[in-house]
């Protein structure tokens, strides 16, 4: 008898799912897939969409990417055992891709399996019921296209819907009469947008340290992120501080729990997501929060209570993309009867003593490794391709201390693959410098240019300061990576709290780009993190003065073309308050 599974979700949790059933269909035993995705392409988060609030079929939007969205951590870490990087790209490329480069890279291997038939695009999943009298589930689905909502019978149901596209979000004194903008991570799409502005970030996790990072890049005025429990404790820019939690706000004015208050322009919560199963029933919905071992699921995607539904990609997570093949491994052999059961009792033996060890967890270190050893569990239960797992603990150890040595120069860092062992090439430009995230200025170095003309991304800020003089200043020492997650210890950093920053004098050279004509883009300058004594002639170029049509303030008035001096400069730079 054939059985039938249906799959809730084309992300890389679903679509995992899919490939194993794929790599197993040659004289296994008869299965029949569907899956249901409510979006109208696959993907899931790594779906880009500009919409926030509903889609184009009223359904709440599912993706909480935003231009400019580059891998926070490195590829070598989620690369999949059957599939590499260098086969789908034909080359090594860098450690730190874009958002469009890893979307292109997940598209890759299930387009080569030939999954795609199994989905049904637009197709949001309203109910899932348990039928007792003949164990199997009635999944109710709304057809978008068809303008239907119909039903179906399965014998298994695998969730693998995600739980980071329904935001947490809390609410604070004097938000009903903030006099600016108020919103969730989830809803952030463009740095842009808080160019030249006042920011300020509720949350001390993943959210606020990247999406701070991208706003700071992209020209924000200044940066002020609220903690709950403990800072991030990242060597910051100049322009970036860390507060307590954020109390109240008053007009612009924003009130902290010491006391402090700051002018702000925006308000950008990034205060986490919910795992949020509004289709299934209680007896069948997982309840937890954001932790490295829910209970009720046995080896992390058994439903204990229902062996028949299992979930997929629930745990927090450090290992992402090949934990998500392993576990979709591990359900097919269930499924197909390669690996069977114990019963309930036994299961929650066995969950309950990954969860002590869980919450014995005191650093990053520990927690990696733990993740880790659940990966090569279930790997050794089934014929996924085993891999390197010490050195993908080993490889994001070292990217926690390329964070703690400096926050904005880690994605420049290059790892060698676990898979093929090849290392991974340099960018062909610093992080601070790509402004341009679309995969083919990912893969394709910008054409040289005469040794006179610095090397520009095309969408480039139209101010440039080119330093005459080295970096000075580094930081003093550094231990093993900190923990920053709520109620485990964190091990305290010898770091040094500021860099020696002496005078130098800096030769300025001005570019006009069209892309980006704005005085915001003097946050390069701030980079540079040293003061800057300004030569008293105008500035020139080539072609004689620079000019500008940039506004120097968010005034009304028309811009005009204006001849700038330094003065205009040093002016323009204090009113935009970008540079100490």
């Amino acid at each position: 008898m054939t059985k039938r599974v249906a799959i809730i979700g084309a992300g890389p949790s679903g679509l995992a799912q899919l490939r194993a059933f794929q790599s197993a269909f040659e004289g296994a035993d008869p299965v029949e897939l569907v899956c249901f995705e409510k979006q109208s392409d696959w993907g899931g988060q790594w779906n880009y969409t500009w919409r926030t609030g509903l889609d184009a079929n009223g359904e709440p939007v599912h993706s909480s990417m935003y231009r400019y969205l580059w891998s926070n951590g490195p590829k070598e870490c989620l690369e999949f055992a059957d599939y590499s990087f260098e086969e789908h790209f034909g080359k090594p490329i860098a450690s730190y891709p874009p958002r469009a480069v890893l979307w292109d890279y997940i598209k890759g291997r299930v387009e080569k399996s030939g999954v795609r038939e199994y989905i049904r695009f637009n197709c949001p999943v309203r109910h899932v019921e348990y039928r007792e009298n003949d164990g199997t589930f009635m999944v109710t689905v709304h057809d978008h296209e068809r303008d239907v909502v119909e039903s179906e019978v399965f014998d298994h149901v695998v969730v693998a819907s995600g739980h980071f596209s329904t935001p947490n979000v809390p609410e604070f004194e004097g938000f009903e009469a903030f006099n600016g903008r108020i919103l969730h991570a989830h809803d952030f799409r463009d740095a842009l947008e808080f160019q030249g502005k006042n920011l300020l970030l509720v949350g001390s996790s993943y959210s606020a340290e990247d999406i701070g990072s991208q706003c700071y890049k992209y020209g924000a005025r200044s940066i002020t992120t609220s903690y709950r429990t403990r800072p991030m404790g990242f060597d910051w820019p100049e322009n970036w501080e860390e507060k307590p939690l954020l109390q109240r706000v008053d007009g612009n004015t924003a009130y902290f729990a010491d006391g402090t208050s700051k002018q702000v322009d925006a308000i950008i919560l990034c205060t986490g997501y919910l795992h949020h199963f509004p289709f299934l029933p209680d007896a069948l919905r997982l309840q937890t929060n954001n932790r490295l071992w829910p209970l009720g699921l046995f080896r992390g995607v058994v439903w204990e209570a229902n062996p028949g539904l299992f979930y997929l990609g629930m745990q927090d997570q450090w290992y992402t993309f090949n934990m998500f093949d392993a576990q979709a491994w591990y359900v097919r052999d269930i499924i197909l009867g390669r690996i069977a059961l114990p019963d309930r009792e036994t299961m929650q033996a066995d969950s309950q003593a990954w969860r002590e060890r869980e919450e014995a967890l005191e650093d990053d270190e520990q927690m990696i490794r733990f993740q880790g050893d659940y990966v090569a569990s279930l790997i050794d239960a089934t014929d996924y391709p085993s891999f390197d797992i010490e050195g993908v603990n080993r490889t994001f150890l070292e990217w926690e201390q390329h964070k703690h040595t400096d926050i904005m120069t880690f994605r420049d860092k290059s790892y060698s693959s676990l898979m093929t062992g090849t290392q991974a090439p340099a960018h062909h430009t610093r992080w601070l410098d790509a402004m341009d995230d679309s995969l083919e200025a990912f893969l394709d170095a910008p054409a040289r240019r005469p040794a006179a003309t610095p090397r520009r991304p095309a969408a480039d800020r139209s101010r440039r300061v080119e330093p005459t003089t080295p970096a000075i200043g580094q930081a003093l020492s550094f231990q093993a990576p900190g923990f920053r997650r709520p109620g485990v210890a964190r091990p305290r950093w010898r770091t040094a709290s500021k860099r020696l920053m002496p005078v130098a004098t800096e030769t300025l050279r001005l570019e006009t780009l069209p892309a980006m004509g704005s005085l915001t883009s003097w946050s390069q300058a701030s980079r540079v993190r040293r003061r800057m004594p300004l030569p008293s002639a105008p500035i020139t170029s080539a072609v004689g003065p620079v000019r500008s049509t940039s506004k120097i303030s968010d005034s009304a008035s028309p811009a005009v073309p204006v001849t700038q001096t330094p003065s205009d400069l040093s002016l323009a730079r204090a009113r935009e308050r970008l540079v100490t």
